[in-house]
């Protein structure tokens, strides 16, 4: 082999090892676990051994037990409203960035993605501060009069886990919105006012719909993130604001049924895999239109 071919040869090889690497990974750290995970979801436990012997047992509890379905749809429609709730404080911050010019908007973004730097535990001890029995909101209305004594209605339960999740993931809502925002061209905006449009109409009939791309891809990253969250729940739901990650995280846990776990996971794994499904979707329909 000449050195002209070895020199040739040497790209040749670097472009292989990247291919392998941009496939090694997803295979080694996603592929493998979610096949590690099915595959244990038809094993079962039997006095605390794990029994490595095929079933269907997970899956039909999960289905006849009358516990687990109505948590598992309970906690679907705690995520959708987080994510309902999220978009819509998001939009206006977004539409609110893209009306910035320069220097301001690079600050104003920093600010904006600065509390996704913090310790999450820290963030939820912040908020269950200030909804708390003693926190900032019912100290506030106590002084206003609103309230005669400390309300405890968003204070472990559903109410305080919806609150908690839409204050944490509001930033992931911002950054799809802003950037399908972005995306518009401006002529559009200039051929809309020129047209004799006033802003209002500008906005419901030619930036919401052309932004809808970026509200779909925003719901359905909040929902994946709120659905697969179990320590939120367990930090500020208390009894009563059980959700389907908990019985997730108790199996792996106190309960040490690892197989029901895998199964249980493997159904919140499919929810998840639909909503991101059901957001492309809407994202490339829209697109197309």
């Amino acid at each position: 082999m000449s050195a002209r071919d070895a020199l040739a040869g040497r790209p040749r090889a670097a472009a292989w090892l990247a291919t392998a690497a941009a496939y090694v990974v997803p295979l080694g750290f996603i592929l493998a676990p979610m096949a590690l995970f099915l595959t244990y979801s038809f094993f079962s436990v039997d006095h605390g051994d794990i029994v490595f012997s095929p079933t269907l047992a997970n899956y039909v509890r999960f289905f006849t037990d009358p516990v687990f379905q109505p948590i598992f749809w309970r906690t679907c429609l705690l995520c959708l409203s987080v994510a309902v709730l999220c978009v819509a404080f998001a939009y206006p911050v977004a539409l609110f960035l893209t009306g910035l010019k320069g220097r301001n908007r690079h600050v104003v973004l920093v600010l904006l993605l600065v509390p996704l730097l913090m310790s999450y535990v820290i963030k939820i001890y912040a908020v269950r501060s200030i909804l708390g029995g003693n926190g900032l909101l019912n100290r506030t209305l106590m002084a206003l009069g609103i309230i005669s004594e400390p309300s405890m209605l968003f204070v472990f339960n559903l109410n305080a886990v919806l609150l908690t999740l839409t204050v944490l993931l509001i930033p992931f809502a911002i950054l799809p919105i802003f950037l399908s925002l972005e995306n518009i061209p401006k002529a559009l905006r200039h051929a809309s006012a020129d047209l004799g449009a006033s802003d209002l109409q500008t906005f419901l009939r030619v930036t919401l719909p052309l932004s809808l791309p970026g509200v779909a891809s925003a719901m359905s990253f909040v929902f994946v993130l709120a659905i697969g969250d179990f320590l939120t729940p367990q930090m500020v739901g208390g009894q009563s604001g059980f959700t389907f990650g908990r019985i997730i995280y108790s199996q792996f846990g106190t309960a040490f049924n690892w197989p029901f776990g895998a199964a249980l996971s493997v159904i919140l794994a499919a929810a998840v895999i639909c909503a991101i499904a059901l957001g492309g979707w809407a994202g490339t329909r829209r697109q197309t239109q």
